[in-house]
C-alpha cells in the first residue's frame, strides 16, 4: 500500500528525453499527462542536477492542452493568475486553488453517487437506462482528470428514512457552488 503513494519517478536525461523507472523505457508528455489521469503522482527530477522539474512540465503540458483548443481555463482566470504573481494575493492563491479544487473533486463524486443511488422519477421510461449509462459514461470521462485517485468517492449519504434525504445531493451541490462563487469573488476583489 505504501508503494502505491510513492510518486512515480521520471528521469530527465541531458538529451531532455524522460525515462520511466518503473518501465526502464522513455515516455512523452501524453503519457505523463495519462499517468496523472489515472490517479498517479508523478515526480520528474533532472538526473544531472537532481533539480525538481515536476512544476515545470505540468505547465507545459496544460499549455500544450489549451494550444490544441482544449480550453479548461478561460481567459479571465489566466489574467487573475498573472496578475497574482505581481500581488500580494500571491500567498492566498495556491490555498484558494487547492480549496476550489477539492470542492469539485467532492461535488463530483456526490453527483456520480446520486446517480446511481438516488431514486428517479423517469426509470419506468422505456431506454432510461440505457440513457443513465451513456450519462455516467460521459461524466465519468469528462471527470476522469480531476480525481486525484481513480474510483476516488466521497462518503455515502446518510440514510434516515426521511423523504427530504434525498434532496440532500441536490442541496450538498448548490452548497458548493455558492461556495465556490464567494471564494471565486473573493479572489476577483484581491
Amino acid at each position: 500500500m505504501a508503494e502505491d503513494k510513492k510518486p512515480l519517478l521520471i528521469k530527465r536525461y541531458a538529451s531532455r528525453r524522460l525515462y520511466n523507472t518503473e518501465t526502464s523505457d522513455y515516455v512523452t508528455l501524453e503519457d505523463i499527462a495519462a499517468f496523472i489521469r489515472e490517479g498517479r503522482e508523478v515526480q520528474i527530477i533532472d538526473l544531472k542536477s537532481g533539480d525538481d522539474l515536476t512544476r515545470q512540465y505540468l505547465l507545459q503540458i496544460i499549455a500544450e492542452h489549451e494550444s490544441r483548443g482544449e480550453s479548461v481555463l478561460p481567459v479571465d482566470v489566466l489574467t487573475d493568475l498573472v496578475r497574482s504573481y505581481t500581488t500580494q494575493a500571491q500567498s492566498v492563491v495556491p490555498q484558494f486553488l487547492a480549496a476550489s479544487f477539492e470542492m469539485l473533486r467532492e461535488g463530483q463524486s456526490k453527483m456520480m453517487e446520486n446517480l446511481t443511488t438516488l431514486p428517479n422519477p423517469m426509470a419506468s421510461m422505456p431506454g432510461f437506462s440505457e440513457l443513465q449509462r451513456q450519462q455516467q459514461a460521459f461524466l465519468k470521462s469528462l471527470m476522469a482528470g480531476w480525481s486525484p485517485k481513480a474510483g476516488a468517492s466521497g462518503p455515502a449519504p446518510e440514510e434516515d428514512g426521511n423523504p427530504r434525504s434525498k434532496d440532500r445531493g441536490a442541496d450538498d451541490l448548490a452548497q458548493i457552488k455558492k461556495q465556490l462563487a464567494e471564494l471565486q469573488a473573493k479572489l476577483s476583489k484581491l
